[in-house]
């Protein structure tokens, strides 16, 4: 690391880049565009002598820049919001500003160099915005279903034509989404193969493909830990604490929850699974988290080796 001469955090709102540059302690805003990020280029080392570049995700702000940092070398890593707060606070800077919040982030970047992990590409955040857009439209039915019991008359109506036009636009979404995925024959490959698993339908399977592209690629431990699945200690002395699941990626948990119902009724390994941690007095929840955990290490078998279901499935890795 003697080479590495910046380490650079970039706050990101919709106009601007406020941009911190360590150790040099140089700060500067540049517009949240091409022309700006030209000029954030301008004031760069080589790649090589950059040790972290890092950017909060702010719904889709951060894409443009993180993107064409990326595709010129230079290490860059998104982190969500509370990672850099709960860093804030440990070192004692509760205030909060866009300069702080940019030294803030170089500052992270240089005491924790947090791994860097490859950026989506076009297509890959293509798929990613549709899956979501379908997400949020499904939120909006349930959230018009739950209305419509307690309205009458010209309101009642009003939502009667939103839900039909709610579920038009989601199954359009689902076929925009089929079409993505089938034109790339490793996601069709993927997606044909989570749908062999007995609670895994083309939805859940299309939310792994986008969300969750590093599937079959990680051990158990990180895809669990990814995702949010893994049971976390909270020890402490002799106090023995209950383990808790905390953070990853909320929608692909969500997913994973959805297709966990359905196999603790339906799957023939999940199922008996289920029924034995319920019988030896594990909470529902508990027990379902527990499934959840399985059926993930199952899917992430599977995807590593290459291999459908079968009723054996592939050792975890």
């Amino acid at each position: 690391m003697e080479s590495i001469e910046q380490w650079i955090g970039v706050d990101v709102c919709t106009r601007w880049l406020d941009v911190h540059i360590r150790p040099q302690g140089s700060r500067f805003r540049v517009s949240n565009d091409a022309d700006g990020i030209q000029a954030l280029l301008t004031h760069l080392k080589e790649p090589t002598q950059v040790g972290r570049i890092i950017l909060e995700s702010t719904g889709g702000y951060e894409r443009q820049v993180s993107s064409h940092l990326w595709t010129l070398s230079y290490p860059v890593v998104v982190i969500n919001a509370r990672q850099a707060r709960n860093f804030a606070k440990a070192v004692n800077q509760l205030a909060k500003t866009d300069q702080v919040d940019a030294a803030i982030l170089a500052w992270f970047g240089e005491a924790l160099k947090p791994e860097i992990r490859p950026f989506a590409s076009e297509a890959q955040a293509q798929l990613q915005d549709l899956v979501t857009r379908r997400r949020q439209l499904v939120e909006m039915l349930t959230a018009e279903q739950n209305r419509l019991s307690g309205l009458r008359g010209t309101a009642q109506a009003d939502v009667e034509v939103h839900l039909d036009w709610l579920r038009e636009r989601i199954k359009q979404l689902d076929e925009q989404v089929a079409t993505q995925i089938s034109q790339c024959q490793t996601w069709q490959a993927k997606h044909m193969r989570l749908k062999t698993v007995p609670g895994v339908g083309k939805v859940v399977a299309a939310t792994l493909v986008a969300l969750l592209p590093e599937l079959g690629q990680l051990s158990t431990q990180k895809i669990s830990t990814l995702v949010g699945v893994a049971p976390l200690n909270r020890d402490s002395g002799q106090m023995k604490g209950k383990r808790i699941i905390f953070g990853g990626r909320a929608a692909v948990r969500q997913m994973l929850y959805m297709a966990t119902l359905v196999a603790v009724r339906h799957n023939p390994i999940i199922k008996p699974f289920y029924d034995q941690l319920l019988k030896r007095g594990k909470p529902t929840k508990v027990a379902l988290v527990a499934c959840m955990h399985k059926l993930l290490t199952i899917l992430n078998a599977m995807l590593k080796h290459g291999t459908d279901w079968r009723l054996s499935p592939p050792a975890a890795a």
